[in-house]
């Protein structure tokens, strides 16, 4: 396939997008104003733009490329990288099919199944069934204890543990009535270490970054802990086993190579006590925030923050010719 050249970042005007109306909108602000903060210190030409208050076909005469600090639906899902390919913008990251099959929880665990990759049972919560119809699912097909969170959704936000009838009751019920996420996944929960691998294109070579391992001081790694350095302890590079990391890291770029993934991709798993390590999720937008995991896992593997997002920025340009 052909591949364009990339050009010097120095001579090009460099739209951050960031916020949005998604649940993750904190998130994303804060992801977009330190990446803005990086590029314009390195003495970059960038603006940061909000696109709830901006259309990205708009952009066209004022950014050269796109990088993009989205967090949520809306962002990571390949809505807004289709609008950025109809109006011509070249944006950092995966294209829209990547950026679509990772969002989706179910579809994505569908496709890493059918590659023999470990990943926690399911099901999704289904609105034609009553809820004792779906308790009752969950009793039998999956077992207790479970957890559950938005099929398309990041940060922990509206997901939690259920250990049995009683305490998924409510959970599917008030799933039900949400407004914020139209589709629920319930998984086995698997009890462990949460662990991360993040992985970046350098000068058009994907790198594997070291291994990031958290252990949350609540009930689970919860967006009070990832937001809140009091509430959790973390290592990076990972303290757990050589053999687990390494395991991990091979995954992860199997992974990235069948999602179609381009630039910059981040896979979560469980590091269990059994030895077991299933992959939970992948992300196709990691947050960009100074002190977040990926910059996190960057800095672990000799790459500054300012140079991680320069990196990200040029993702934009070596994207094959066609891309899904």
């Amino acid at each position: 396939m052909t591949v364009a050249t990339v050009p010097d970042i120095a001579t090009l005007r460099i739209g951050v997008l960031c916020g949005g109306d998604s649940p993750e909108r904190p998130g994303s602000l804060a992801s977009g104003q330190h990446a803005y903060n990086a590029l314009s210190a390195a003495g970059l030409t960038a603006e940061l733009v909000d696109v709830a208050d901006a259309s990205v076909s708009a952009l066209k005469d004022n950014i050269d490329v796109a990088l993009l600090g989205l967090h949520g639906l809306g962002g990571e899902d390949g809505k807004v990288q289709g609008a950025l390919e109809t109006a011509g913008i070249p944006y950092s990251g995966s294209g829209v099919l990547a950026s679509a099959l990772g969002m989706h929880k179910p579809t994505f665990k569908k496709l890493i199944t059918q590659a023999r990759i470990d990943t926690p049972s399911w099901t999704v919560v289904d609105p034609g069934l009553s809820v004792d119809a779906m308790l009752s699912v969950v009793r039998h097909s999956i077992g207790f204890p479970v957890f559950v969170k938005p099929s398309s959704g990041g940060g922990s936000l509206a997901a939690g543990i259920a250990w049995d009838d009683a305490t998924l009751r409510p959970m599917i019920e008030a799933a039900a009535d949400s407004g914020q996420y139209a589709e629920y996944l319930i998984e086995e929960y698997v009890p462990g270490i949460p662990c991360t691998v993040g992985l970046v294109q350098v000068d058009g070579r994907l790198v594997v970054l070291p291994v990031h391992d958290v252990e949350s001081k609540n009930e689970f790694y919860d967006y009070a802990a990832k937001h809140d350095p009091d509430q959790r302890v973390e290592h990076c590079p990972s303290i757990l086993p050589d053999l687990t990391t390494q395991t991990m890291a091979h995954t992860a770029q199997a992974v990235y190579h069948l999602l179609g993934a381009h630039g910059v991709l981040r896979i979560d798993y469980m590091a269990s006590s059994t030895g077991r390590n299933p992959l939970l999720e992948v992300n196709t937008l990691p947050g960009l925030s100074e002190h977040g995991n990926l910059a996190t896992m960057a800095r672990a593997g000799g790459i500054p923050y300012s140079e991680l997002i320069q990196h990200l920025v040029r993702t934009a340009f070596t994207k094959p010719a066609y891309l899904p």
